[in-house]
């Protein structure tokens, strides 16, 4: 038992821990996306943005500007820089509030991308190394101090996260290029050679993921599919999602609407970026799993980012699928074509890259390089080709179908895939990859020749044909390879002029 005489003495003790414990400094600290060596958007406001105590002053200072706010009563604070010229010094980012005082190092202004996508878009430097020559060639030779990487490996979540766990960026060397997404890394490249400033790359990438838990959740909307995809993710009604048209097989929770999303960037948004570049598809394509309308759900991807970095207008150019085996994938580069119809997106076609069957393609040089081309066109006016032919429309004439395309002004031609990077013009090529059908509804090989900007089909058993298509198979033979360019050597997408023509089978799909 206390003694009477000591109670007062041990209430002022109580109280005077107490007052302590109540009046202890929150250090003053920045979004874990903000560390040493990351890149800051050029010529756009800039936020920043963190926890201190509640209701101090914080101060951001960079580049001789500085900028002052309050943190909320919950602590959270975010400032903007005011936009500032690409620069290749390196340079720190002071915050600081009361007594506390932090400093990021060794920032660079410059422009910055979000990647985003599963395998193919996550597939490393590393690899593309070491199964190809030209890929070990440009990691031995990748000492770009102003190429910047930031890896974002967070798990799922059920909802927004505030932050992520930890991450750094890391700067660009013979040595850690290897550890780069190797599309990104090339993209990343081709501007920074181009443009001559710091490029940031910001990756979020994950392997064997579909499209959906990319999504921000309030996103799924416009269109069915996409109402009853959020409602069904939302009830974890994993077979119902696999069963609907335009389902697809949910491994577990991170495959549900918005679950990568609210993980991976939620936390990052809205940090400075340039665009957003995707390479994803092949998980809303594979056995068990319906392409048709993926268009709506890559729409509702953009949109959802663009809101999420408070930018209607925010670049998006993506990859269109190249060949594989399954059944699907023929529809959902379609799906990825139709998708170009929300503006401001531009698709990189690489339907005549492989044909191995390789569903993890080591050349990624070709995919970033013909990536870059669309921000270099449309965002820095740069007079280069940026797409290959788009078919426009097709007139039937007689026996014959006389195909127009866009993005052929120059002509298009019969090319040959020699290498890495070199498509040359086969002067007397045959093209493969074209068929007709008629009335009868079946389709036969047809022979096509090349005039100026248009191609003319024909086939002997399609009398009167009512539709023509281009690459409509999942994958090409070795001895007739897809091979329509445009003068740029640019290929073009696979199409059909009349998709009920060959409407999708679910059960060639298994």
């Amino acid at each position: 038992m206390i003694p009477k005489q000591n109670i007062p003495c041990i209430t002022a003790i109580a109280a005077l821990i107490f007052l302590a414990c109540s009046s202890v400094t929150v250090a003053v600290t920045p979004a874990k996306i903000f560390s040493d060596h990351m890149v800051l958007q050029r010529d756009a406001s800039v936020p920043l943005w963190g926890k201190a105590d509640a209701g101090s002053a914080v101060t951001v200072a960079f580049a001789g500007q500085a900028v002052t706010g309050k943190a909320d009563e919950e602590g959270r604070w975010k400032l903007k820089l005011a936009p500032m010229k690409a620069s290749t010094k390196g340079r720190s980012v002071e915050i600081s509030s009361g007594d506390q005082r932090v400093e990021i190092q060794d920032v660079l202004v410059g422009d910055v991308w979000f990647a985003g996508g599963q395998s193919n878009m996550d597939y490393k430097v590393k690899g593309m190394a070491r199964r190809l020559p030209e890929g070990k060639e440009l990691a031995d030779e990748a000492n770009y101090p102003a190429i910047r990487h930031r890896k974002v490996n967070e798990r799922n979540a059920a909802v927004p996260q505030s932050d992520l766990n930890g991450g750094s960026w890391v700067v660009c060397s013979t040595k850690t290029v290897h550890g780069f997404s190797g599309v990104a890394f090339v993209f990343a490249r081709r501007l920074h050679l181009e443009l001559k400033i710091p490029i940031g790359v910001i990756d979020c990438a994950w392997g064997g993921t579909p499209i959906e838990p990319y999504v921000p959740a309030s996103a799924f909307k416009g269109h069915p599919t996409l109402v009853k995809l959020a409602a069904l993710a939302k009830a974890g009604d994993f077979d119902a999602i696999k069963k609907m048209p335009g389902g697809t097989f949910v491994r577990s929770p991170a495959w549900l609407v918005g679950a990568i999303y609210n993980g991976r960037i939620a936390p990052v948004a809205p940090y400075g970026i340039c665009g957003a570049i995707w390479y994803q598809a092949e998980s809303n394509c594979g056995r068990g799993e319906d392409p048709r309308d993926y268009r709506h759900k890559q729409r509702a991807l953009v949109q959802g980012w663009r809101k999420a970095w408070n930018n209607e207008n925010l670049p998006f150019f993506y990859v269109q699928l190249p060949q594989w085996r399954s059944y699907a994938w023929t529809y959902a580069r379609e799906e990825q074509l139709q998708a170009m119809a929300v503006d401001g997106t531009g698709m990189a076609v690489t339907i005549d890259l492989d044909n191995a069957n390789d569903i993890h393609p080591p050349n990624k040089i070709d995919v970033g390089e013909r990536l870059a081309r669309w921000p270099l066109a449309k965002i820095h006016g740069k007079k280069i080709p940026f797409s290959g032919p788009l078919f426009r429309d097709a007139k039937m004439r007689d026996a014959e179908v006389v195909v127009r395309f866009d993005y052929a002004k120059d002509g298009l031609m019969v090319g040959h895939l020699e290498g890495v990077g070199k498509v040359v013009e086969a002067k007397d090529g045959v093209l493969h990859g074209f068929e007709l059908v008629g009335k009868d509804g079946v389709w036969h090989l047809a022979k096509a020749k090349v005039k100026g900007q248009t191609v003319v089909v024909k086939s002997l058993p399609v009398k009167e044909p009512v539709a023509v298509r281009y690459a409509c198979h999942p994958e090409a033979s070795k001895e007739r390879p897809w091979n329509l360019y445009n003068k740029a050597g640019l290929p073009a997408s696979p199409f059909c002029s009349d998709w009920s023509k060959m409407p999708y089978d679910p059960a060639k799909n298994p």
